[in-house]
């Protein structure tokens, strides 16, 4: 048979990263595997980058996204970085990933297209650069529930599982994820620029960064003072949207924040079932660093480590360049809680937070805590679009609380229509819940069913839209308390 033509696909790659030098990156080929077959594909997200799959060349994609077969234009490359995990600064690099090279979207974007499991690289230290089933479905899982979210998030294209066995505690089988990002440039990627290579190659880094995700700033008097203050304003907002939705990243260190504030590497990622600041579900997290109320003291951190890498190309006067730098940052808590009393505010139906909202709030979350609600469905019992009886909710002091609520809303003369508006948008019927992301993952790699999960991902598509006959996934598991979540790795 006549092999198909490449275009047939769409594929219009590119390779910038590839103009930065070559301390920034490892040539580096995919690793073959021997039964290449596609799980799942996201079928939206590639027409919306110039993708086409039917059955002519279903065969055809399915080699590429395992790694076997090379797609025109790419330049398969592993790109270096370092990182502070939990606080210890290391090199790193991508150990089980290959950048292919950036997709050139119908609207003229750049789109990385990265494989996630592809084999071994000069950064693997002496991982197997592979990856399980289990593990990259539940990253086509998480990330596709965050972008129905409205969070900014890496995308899945596609999942191929391998034919092989991948090893950790038991044997897996393995898998490939096909993963979309605006970029893969890290703050990690800055602290490598930096720490190991001097002021020149920083100075490339930016230019290049500048270049490709924040042109606008290229004109600015200090470009690397506008870059903070950009980043700063990016990783705040993809904070509080975290916080809307429960969300508990469990791994933020340096290497896991991108430039362009987008989530991504959902290893030991969770939702919140019980409302506690404290909540940690990352086996690895045992002191609690990244906790669900740590988050933003964490990205603030993280952000502080950047500026650290941009000192020199502030100003090439260190103190000066420390002040102007802390002056950014230092607008960090305030612009935080701006936004975070405002999100509450929304979250119960109020335009702002005055004076007395901020008390209503901080009744309800210390209310929460104590009672251990569930965090979704207290405030879709708010807007009664919660379909499960709960008790808790008609006890004496949390039906004080709403009559105090239903009061400030009536002073603030907020209708009905304005105030589900507010709730609707804010609120979510439908997360990935810990219990049911583990049952479908089950049942897809212990019974081969794929059929609970796609249902799951159905539901997770319109997470706002109530749906009285979907309350099964707005149950809360009887004891969540025991439940943990792994890297992957």
């Amino acid at each position: 048979m006549e092999k198909l033509s490449q275009k047939d696909i769409g594929w219009k790659l590119d390779s910038s990263y590839t103009q930065l030098p070559e301390i920034f990156y490892q040539h580096q080929i995919p690793a073959p595997v021997p039964g290449a077959k596609l799980i799942y594909f996201n079928h939206d997200l590639a027409k919306s980058i110039g993708l086409t799959i039917d059955a002519a060349n279903k065969t055809l994609l399915t080699n590429q996204l395992a790694g076997n077969e090379r797609i025109n234009n790419s330049t398969p490359i592993s790109q270096a970085y370092a990182g502070h995990q939990f606080g210890h600064f290391t090199m790193l690099g991508d150990g089980r990933a290959i950048l292919l090279g950036e997709q050139v979207t119908p609207n003229q974007k750049l789109v990385d297209i990265q494989l996630k499991g592809a084999g071994q690289t000069p950064f693997s230290r002496r991982g197997d650069g592979k990856a399980t089933l289990r593990s990259m479905l539940r990253e086509y899982l998480m990330s596709e529930a965050m972008f129905h979210l409205g969070i900014p998030t890496s995308r899945s294209l596609a999942v191929v599982s391998t034919g092989e066995k991948v090893y950790r505690e038991i044997p897996h089988q393995g898998a490939v994820l096909t993963r979309l990002m605006s970029s893969h440039i890290r703050v990690g990627t800055f602290e490598y620029a930096h720490y190991f290579h001097g002021k020149n190659a920083t100075q490339e880094l930016l230019n290049y960064s500048i270049l490709r995700h924040y042109p606008e700033l290229a004109a600015t008097a200090n470009p690397a003072l506008s870059f903070l203050e950009k980043l700063m304003d990016k990783q705040l907002t993809l904070i509080i949207q975290w916080i809307r939705v429960g969300f508990i990243h469990g791994v933020m260190n340096t290497d896991n924040t991108s430039i362009a504030g987008e989530t991504f590497d959902y290893g030991p990622c969770a939702f919140m079932n019980a409302y506690h600041p404290d909540t940690v579900f990352s086996s690895i997290d045992t002191n609690g660093r990244y906790a669900f109320g740590q988050q933003p003291s964490i990205a603030h951190w993280n952000l502080a480590c950047l500026a650290e890498t941009l000192l020199p190309l502030i100003d090439e006067n260190a103190e000066k360049a420390m002040e102007l730098a802390q002056n950014i940052l230092n607008q960090f808590p305030d612009k935080y809680h701006a936004n975070w009393w405002k999100l509450y505010a929304n979250k119960l139906g109020f335009l702002e937070a005055d004076t007395e909202v901020k008390s209503l709030i901080q009744e309800l979350l210390t209310w929460m805590q104590k009672n251990k609600a569930d965090y979704t469905n207290t405030f879709l019992f708010l807007n009664q679009r919660l379909s499960l009886p709960h008790q808790q909710y008609y006890a004496p002091d949390f039906e004080k609380w709403m009559q105090q609520r239903e009061k400030l809303l009536h002073q603030r003369k907020l209708n009905t229509h304005v105030v589900n508006e507010l709730m609707n948008a804010n609120n979510p019927c439908y997360v990935p819940r810990n219990h049911l992301v583990e049952k479908v993952l089950d049942a897809a790699c212990l019974e081969n069913n794929f059929e609970e999960m796609t249902r799951f991902l159905s539901v997770l598509a319109t997470p706002y839209n109530f749906n009285e006959n979907l309350s099964a996934y707005q149950e809360v598991p009887k004891n969540d308390e025991g439940y943990k979540t792994y890297c992957g790795t």
